[in-house]
């Protein structure tokens, strides 16, 4: 740590309120990445019908429009990570947002659905490289006792970003079919927000993403980037203006034992160990895809009017199930830190199961069962809210050795973008063949091996430094079995 000492001022050390403060503030700065995520995921749910209709879309180009903008998340995830290593967090995060920004402009004006679907990629890239990177900015600041309920923060934020999409489609749905004399009068106004509404649905993401792009220039790059990077007074200063001097000490000595141990290469990955780590990443997110979330996330509005009801009703159902969402993030960024990751993990998976059993159960009866199915879809959306949806932004960025962190992220980010793109992509044609109750039976089958694979393999993280999580997979010979690996480590 030579010189880290002129790195930092001189006077009296920051008190714990501060440093709480300005952690925070970095921390909520870097989660409107996931509000962005959340939002440009669910704003296309309310968008389905009329697009559909005024294009004359098939079932298979209904799918490549609801997964076109996961083209451009695969895309954003490949590159993410070696941007960030090149260039740092922050500047890539500026970048995200821009493109939110030009996505949301270009898909309220497209003239024709040929134009609409580059706008979406464009948007979908962001999506990519923001849900590599806000992440890992929020793990690579967070100190061991609070990184799961700061690590959470990003996941509240998709979910607010969600029931914000719900809410303002449900709004501008209700403006177009009661308009204001000056948007009933033609033009411009009239087109975007009354006869073609689902223009201004996709407009409303403007309003975040100037925000998110605003604020990011306010805030500083990762500490960790910043060490890696050889400026290890500038990370130390960082780290103790969140910690204290006396912790930011030993966190950097960690820090460079960790990146001396490394030689920074994709293929590191595949040793002993850490090949353990990606495939708990990878498995986080390829089954997290398959759960069926971002399904109902996008064509919750389709499935309820096949249960029986009206467009109208369906999207006050869906705000509603934002809602619950909402509520049961909330209560996993309350007991992540205290109950740990694999609690919420498994006994949450397990309860996804019955919901989604029960769903398929109920649909061959609707319209009768509509009602029952909304209930049985607001306990899945609970269950799957404080278990996976929770918990794998937390668990991933935790897992990987800091010097390949941010590539290490591409590819468990990849593997979730690649999987939601193949199922929202053959969702519409699959349902149209087999009927909705087996498209909710593939899903319970899914999660039910979901289960017993983060049984067997995902490691209880809370408490731990990023390094010490990194010393846990290294270790030779040692039990995958969190409980056992926990106590021989003193837990």
């Amino acid at each position: 740590m030579t010189g880290q000492e002129s790195a930092i001022d001189t006077g009296a050390e920051s008190t714990s309120g501060t440093r709480r403060f300005f952690l925070f503030r970095l921390c909520f700065v870097a989660s409107l990445g996931g509000l962005l995520f959340g939002f440009d995921t669910a704003v296309i749910s309310g968008t389905f019908s009329f697009v559909e209709k005024q294009f004359g879309l098939s079932k298979l180009e209904v799918g490549w429009f609801a997964s076109s903008a996961l083209l451009g998340c695969i895309i954003g995830t490949m590159i993410a990570g070696a941007l960030a290593d090149r260039f740092g967090r922050k500047p890539v995060l500026i970048a995200a947002a821009a493109f939110f920004f030009i996505s949301a402009l270009y898909s309220t004006i497209p003239p024709d659905f040929g134009v609409l679907i580059p706008a979406r990629i464009i948007g979908g890239f962001g999506v990519g490289i923001a849900s590599v990177l806000s992440p890992l900015y929020i793990s690579e600041f967070s100190p061991a006792e609070r990184r799961g309920r700061l690590g959470a923060l990003y996941q509240l934020s998709i979910v607010i970003g969600i029931l914000a999409a719900y809410f303002s489609n449900w709004c501008l749905l209700r403006f177009a079919q009661s308009p204001s004399p000056v948007f009933a009068a033609g033009g411009w106004p009239h087109r975007i927000f009354v006869s073609e509404v689902w223009r201004a649905m996709f407009g409303a993401e403007m309003i975040p993403a100037a925000l998110f792009f605003l604020l990011l220039f306010n805030v500083p790059e990762s500490p960790r980037w910043l060490i890696k990077a050889g400026r290890t007074g500038k990370g130390f200063h960082l780290l103790s203006r969140v910690s204290g001097r006396e912790k930011a000490a030993a966190e950097t000595k960690e820090i460079e034992a960790s990146l001396g141990r490394e030689t920074g290469r994709l293929r590191d990955l595949f040793r002993p160990g850490l090949r353990t780590a990606l495939l708990v990443g990878c498995g986080l997110s390829f089954f997290g895809q398959l759960t069926g979330v971002n399904i109902v996330i996008y064509y919750g509005p389709a499935i309820l009017a096949e249960a029986g009801f009206p467009l109208g009703n369906a999207l006050q159902f869906q705000v509603g199930f934002g809602i619950v969402n909402f509520v049961f993030t909330l209560i996993a960024i309350w007991k992540i830190d205290r109950w740990g990751r694999r609690p919420l993990l498994l006994g949450g998976m397990a309860a996804v199961v019955a919901a989604l059993a029960a769903a398929a159960i109920l649909f061959p009866f609707s319209p009768a069962t509509s009602l029952a199915i909304a209930a049985v879809l607001a306990v899945y959306v609970a269950c799957i809210a404080i278990s996976i949806c929770a918990v794998i932004w937390v668990l991933t960025p935790e897992i990987f050795p800091t010097r390949i962190r941010a590539r290490a992220m591409s590819i468990s980010a990849f593997t979730n973008w690649a999987t939601n793109g193949a199922s929202a992509l053959l969702f519409p044609w699959y349902v149209s063949r087999m009927g909705m109750a087996s498209g909710f039976w593939t899903f319970a089958g899914i999660c039910l091996v979901a289960t017993i694979f983060f049984w067997r393999l995902v490691p209880e993280t809370k408490g731990r430094s990023l390094e010490e999580i990194e010393a846990f997979w290294l270790q030779p010979g040692i039990s995958r079995q969190p409980e056992k690996a926990a106590a021989g480590q003193g837990g």
